[in-house]
């Protein structure tokens, strides 16, 4: 009974989401264009991670999925006044347009998905907008930590989860300039990059703040944070100002303070 409220809850928010769509004042980013020349930032991830108990070839399909959402964002242009939204952009993940079972997280648990591994786009795009003018209308944090911090090199935290399509990543445009996405994969990394029509005036760097991991009563551990963000002025280099952006809860899925 449980889970079928559970699958009933999700369609009804998908249609939800999709009435917003269609009859919300949103002005979503549609048009795309040659590369616009002035690199706002750039980041990587790796494609394939060593994780504990994880079938590597939900890690292969990843990739197919991965390369299936990129091709829908890469060259995106996000004009002024307008919202880039993920799912809006990349459509339902279905195996009939060749989505994979890839590695998908469900109240905690690892677990197989159609079109399951897209979080890594979402957290990478997240990561790149904190580096940037865009605004961030939407973004949901992780409920679970769910793998240990090896090989980690962003605070815990500056991810961004999606689940299609009401749990989405939305990035507004509120400057007068031209903004672009750019997204492909290498053989070994998933690149991105977000370029500008003019240089920007402001350079941004995200620091961790009031990280803890609590003990709780049922015996597991959680973990909490909070990501600020500090702006420069390109021209002189002096902080303008620091601002937070998100604070971050999470249920770890494994004992922490453990070697090996």
């Amino acid at each position: 009974m449980a889970q079928l409220r559970r699958r009933l809850g999700r369609i009804f928010y998908i249609w939800k989401r999709r009435a917003r769509w269609l009859f919300g004042k949103t002005k979503f980013a549609h048009q795309y264009e040659s590369p616009l020349q002035t690199l706002v930032f750039q980041h990587k991830t790796p494609l394939i991670r060593p994780l504990k108990d994880v079938e590597m070839y939900l890690q292969h399909n990843k990739v197919i999925n991965l390369q299936l959402a990129a091709a829908k964002i890469n060259g995106l242009l996000i004009l002024p006044g307008e919202t880039f939204s993920f799912w809006k952009t990349v459509g339902a993940p279905t195996a009939r347009k060749g989505y994979l079972e890839g590695l998908v997280l469900e109240r905690g648990k690892v677990t197989k998905g159609i079109g399951g591994g897209l979080c890594q786009m979402g957290n990478l795009l997240y990561w790149m907008a904190l580096h940037s003018p865009l605004t961030v209308t939407e973004r949901w944090r992780h409920s679970y930590d769910v793998f240990p911090d090896e090989s980690r090199v962003l605070p815990f935290g500056s991810g961004a989860t999606l689940a299609y399509n009401y749990i989405d990543l939305q990035l507004r445009n509120d400057t007068p300039r031209h903004f672009q996405l750019r997204i492909w994969l290498s053989e070994t990394h998933l690149h991105g990059e977000i370029c500008s029509d003019e240089p920007i005036s402001e350079r941004y760097e995200l620091i961790e703040k009031e990280h803890l991991i609590r003990h709780e009563s049922n015996g597991g551990y959680s973990r909490h944070n909070r990501i600020a963000r500090r702006v420069f002025s390109v021209a002189s280099g002096a902080l303008l100002r620091e601002e937070w952006v998100a604070e971050n809860h999470a249920l770890m899925m494994y004992q922490p303070f453990l070697n090996g």
